[in-house]
């Protein structure tokens, strides 16, 4: 005959484990010896081991009450029912894990390969760090919100990047990310995006799907109004001269004319 702890040894599992085994209902009681103490048997042991194959395979405790009760047809089918739960388990453990593996991969994490490439031709040219963090996060926004344009977005970008004043106009951006609203570098830089703006083609061939909710644009905006000091300022100053938005950039009635 066997004490609490030799029983639990056995089974492989804890003197606790059977204590609560047995509030559960699960594993009977013996009876108590001559000095109190309960003592079991080989039996026992068995059944102690089902239990915990059964708990340690994420069966509710419920659920094994029914199972050691259950004829062998009863308990195929349980156990059957059991291994597709756990299969399905491991393979949404896996997505997690296939997740939590590209977090060392940093760009990659939420976006294409066509995004990742983009942003890196950015460090390539030597842009800041932060800059090229503020794009990505914008970008990840517009993947998560616009999935099938993000292929002709990233690679108008790419062909934009060809282009010398394309490059200047990061660097430009770039430079006034410390600025403060009353820099007086503040209206120089206003002229020079507008006059930029009103060279590149294309405004007015302006297309109606490529148009994102009032609201996701304006949370895209926010990223760059809340992390540079002069953004407002600045925004302020190319509506002065003719052009609107930032994500969407739109000439005003008077660029227009």
């Amino acid at each position: 005959m066997l004490t609490i702890g030799q029983l639990a040894a056995h089974a492989g599992a804890t003197v606790r484990a059977v204590r609560h085994y047995h509030a559960k209902g699960l594993l009977p009681e013996p009876e108590r010896d001559a000095s109190g103490y309960r003592r079991y048997d080989a039996k026992a042991v068995v059944l102690l081991i089902r239990i915990r194959t059964l708990a340690e395979a994420g069966v509710p405790l419920a659920r094994v009450k029914e199972l050691l009760v259950a004829d062998d047809e009863e308990f195929a089918a349980a156990v059957a029912e059991i291994d597709r739960r756990l299969r399905a388990e491991i393979r949404e453990r896996q997505h997690y894990r296939d997740r939590i593996s590209r977090l060392a991969a940093g760009d990659s994490l939420a976006l294409p390969a066509d995004a990742v490439a983009y942003l890196d031709r950015l460090r390539a040219l030597g842009l800041p760090e932060e800059m090229i963090e503020g794009e990505r996060d914008a970008w990840i926004l517009i993947a998560a919100h616009s999935p099938g344009q993000m292929g002709r977005w990233i690679a108008l970008k790419h062909v934009q990047l060809d282009d010398p004043e394309v490059v200047e106009l990061y660097r430009r951006l770039c430079a006034m990310v410390d600025w403060q609203p009353d820099d007086p570098g503040l209206p120089e830089l206003a002229d020079w995006l507008a006059a930029a703006f009103a060279k590149a083609a294309g405004w007015e061939e302006y297309d109606s799907e490529d148009e994102l909710p009032a609201g996701f644009v304006e949370l895209i905006d926010s990223m760059f109004l809340d992390s540079v000091p002069a953004a407002r300022r600045l925004l302020e100053l190319l509506e002065e001269r003719g052009w609107s938005g930032w994500t969407q950039l739109e000439p005003t009635s008077d660029a227009r004319s």
